[in-house]
Order: C-alpha cells, then sequence, then structure tokens
C-alpha cells in the first residue's frame, strides 16, 4: 500500500513539474503541423484520367500527379490526427456563379458542366483548389470552412492555438493560356479592397462581431508600435493565453491590398505573411526547409513565427522520401504544412505526424531547454 502512495505521489510530482515547465512558454515556443489545401477532395477520377492523357502536352509546372491527393473533415483532421493548423484557398465571388460550371467537364465523358450545387450560385467566396479543374472540395464556401473550424474550437476550448492559413487565388487556367480562354475557360473575379473587407465580413459573422476567439493583429500587437517590434522583442502572448483561440494568417494574391490603409494591420482580422523589415512582419513564410534551413533557424530566433512544407506535389509519398520532413522539424519552423498527416497507401507509408500522434512539441530552436516535451490537445 505504502509503494502504491509512493507511486501515485511521483506522478503527481511529474505532472505538476511538466505543467510548470510549459507554462512560461510563449506562442512562438511551440511546433504545429498543419494540413496543405485542408478543404481538398482526391480529383474525381475521370477528371484525373483525362488529364493523365493530356499529361506530356501539359508541361512539367501542370503535372497532374501533382494535385492526386485529398483529405478528410476538418474536425477529423484536428480531432484524429492532432493536426493545429489548416490551409484554406478563397476566391472572390461577389456576384454568385462563377464557379457553378467546371469547364473541364466538357471535355471528359460522362460528367456535367454544371455542379448543381445551390451554395456555388450565391455571392460570397469560394474554397476549391483550381477553378475548372480540381473543384472536388469538403467545403464550398468559406464560411462553411469557418463554421467547421469554430464548431470544433467551441468543443475543444483549452485546444492549442489553431495556425489556420487563408490562401487569397486569382489565378486559373484562364489566366494561364490564351488557348484556354478560347477554349471557353474564364477569367476569375479579382480581388479589390470591397473584397478584402469582405473577408473580415464573412470572418466575423461566423466568428462573431469582437472576434473574441481570434489572436487578431491587434491582440498580438499588444502595446507594441508594430507587430514586427513584438515578434522581435520576444512580445507574443504566453502559450496558455492562447489555448482555445485561433490565428488566421493571409496569404497569395490579395494579403497586400488586403493591408493598405490598415498600418500593422491594425483593425483587421487577420495577419498575413511578410518579408522582415514590414511593420506587420510576424509570420513569415519559407517553404523549402532543405534550402533554407539556416534561414528558417535564423528567423525563429529573431523571434519570428515561421511556416514552411514538409513535402509538396506528392512527390515525397511517391518516394517515399522523409529528407524534407526531418529538414522542417529541425529547423525549428513553428509550422510544417504537409498532404500526408495520414499516409496515401497508393504510394508508400510516408507521413508527416511526430514520434507517435501528438498537437505539438516545444520548439528546440526558440526554447531549446525544453525542446523535447510534448504538448497536448
Amino acid at each position: 500500500m505504502r509503494s502504491m502512495s509512493v507511486v501515485l505521489l511521483l506522478v503527481v510530482i511529474l505532472s505538476a513539474a511538466n505543467a510548470q515547465s510549459t507554462s512560461d512558454l510563449k506562442l512562438n515556443q511551440v511546433q504545429i503541423i498543419g494540413s496543405h489545401n485542408s478543404y481538398k477532395k482526391l480529383p474525381d477520377p475521370r477528371v484525373m484520367k483525362f488529364l493523365m492523357k493530356m499529361r506530356k502536352h501539359l508541361g512539367k509546372n501542370l503535372d497532374p500527379i501533382g494535385i492526386d491527393y485529398g483529405h478528410t473533415t476538418i474536425d477529423s483532421q484536428f480531432s484524429d490526427y492532432h493536426m493545429r493548423g489548416l490551409e484554406i484557398d478563397i476566391y472572390n465571388d461577389p456576384k454568385g456563379g462563377v464557379f457553378y460550371k467546371r469547364k473541364i467537364n466538357a471535355f471528359v465523358h460522362g460528367i456535367k458542366q454544371k455542379s448543381n450545387v445551390p451554395a456555388l450560385l450565391k455571392p460570397g467566396f469560394k474554397v476549391l483548389h483550381i477553378k475548372d479543374v480540381d473543384y472536388q472540395t469538403l467545403y464550398y464556401t468559406f464560411k462553411d470552412a469557418l463554421t467547421a473550424i469554430k464548431k470544433w474550437s467551441d468543443e475543444h476550448p483549452n485546444h492549442l492555438p489553431l495556425f489556420i492559413n487563408i490562401e487569397t487565388k486569382t489565378r486559373g487556367p484562364a489566366e494561364a493560356s490564351g488557348l484556354l480562354r478560347f477554349l471557353g475557360f474564364k477569367r476569375m473575379v479579382p480581388f479589390d479592397a470591397a473584397a478584402c473587407d469582405s473577408i473580415d465580413a464573412e470572418t466575423k459573422a461566423v466568428f462573431g462581431k469582437d472576434l473574441t476567439n481570434i489572436l487578431t493583429p491587434d491582440r498580438l500587437r499588444g502595446k507594441y508600435a508594430s507587430l514586427e517590434d513584438m515578434a522581435t522583442h520576444n512580445g507574443w502572448p504566453r502559450l496558455d493565453e492562447c489555448r482555445g483561440k485561433v490565428v488566421f494568417i493571409m496569404l497569395g494574391d490579395a494579403k497586400d491590398m488586403y493591408a493598405e490603409g490598415h498600418q500593422s494591420l491594425t483593425g483587421r482580422a487577420m495577419c498575413t505573411y511578410s518579408k522582415p523589415g514590414n511593420p506587420e512582419a510576424a509570420f513569415i513564410m519559407k517553404d523549402n526547409p532543405e534550402r533554407d534551413s539556416s534561414k528558417i533557424t535564423a528567423l525563429v530566433k529573431e523571434g519570428y513565427i515561421v511556416r514552411t512544407r514538409s513535402d509538396a506535389g506528392t512527390m515525397e509519398s511517391r518516394n517515399n522520401d522523409s529528407t524534407r520532413r526531418q529538414a522542417a522539424f529541425n529547423s525549428g519552423a513553428q509550422i510544417t504544412s504537409t498532404d500526408y498527416y495520414r499516409p496515401d497507401l497508393r504510394f508508400s507509408t510516408f507521413t508527416v505526424q511526430w514520434d507517435g500522434i501528438h498537437a505539438g512539441r516545444v520548439n528546440p530552436i526558440s526554447s531549446p531547454a525544453k525542446k523535447d516535451e510534448w504538448l497536448k490537445e
């Protein structure tokens, strides 16, 4: 009985010590894994078959094998695979209907061009990978994706902060080729100032006018003159204060326009990826950790939060190559994006997870004294 009491006492002491050792961590002193193009489903197999037949005419940069991946639902990614980051691509569709038809289907036997999806006729941002081609998605609208994120977050109030990348896209097949425009592919609607404001409006429509559970630029900036000052002067909030919260980080074609008139993103719902030296620079994107490992490590040491990628275009999975994944983990990048939090056994057993499935770990670069500790929830 006495030995059992001693064991229980040791468990309590060790648990308390572990809790104490991570209580002073800040937001930039963790590492998480997030999914890339998190809404995406596998392409329609008939479309994929057609694209593979045309592969030699498409060129290396348009190789269809690069889109041959898909994801499970957002709540499954969070709960079953412990992803703590996502990436959502959004397209401007202020009047509705831009994505209702899928032009490639005109060339594929047995598929209609009309989607027959009512949500695609309504105004608002749409979620998909490549207009007219890679259109299979778990969430047709930005609001649908936001709703899924908020629902899971509300149900798990102690979760590690979620890093949600929002990619604003304005290019598609019609922008890339005059021939495709001749064949009927339509150009996209560009982002303008009104569209940038609408991004915030749709976010507030789901998360509430006050964006209570979002780590907005204003909340992160705090007393500092700019986001960069905050990041480079160790001003990130404590991790415990960020649990249950979401931070949105914009990339893509509209991010510079989104920042216009909002010095250091004052009043905006989302942060943006930027470059050192800019007032809004707290988040930096370096997607090739093999090439840029030392640069990523230096940026992390300076205080920035860096996103990188452990795989791209399905190649690491096809070759079962973990080199890029390990470079991402070792670099200290706080956000590692992947398409393979679960293996695609059509290709290999390649997967991007820690040793065991964990929500996160203490950053080996920005907090080296505690680098071997795992983070829960």
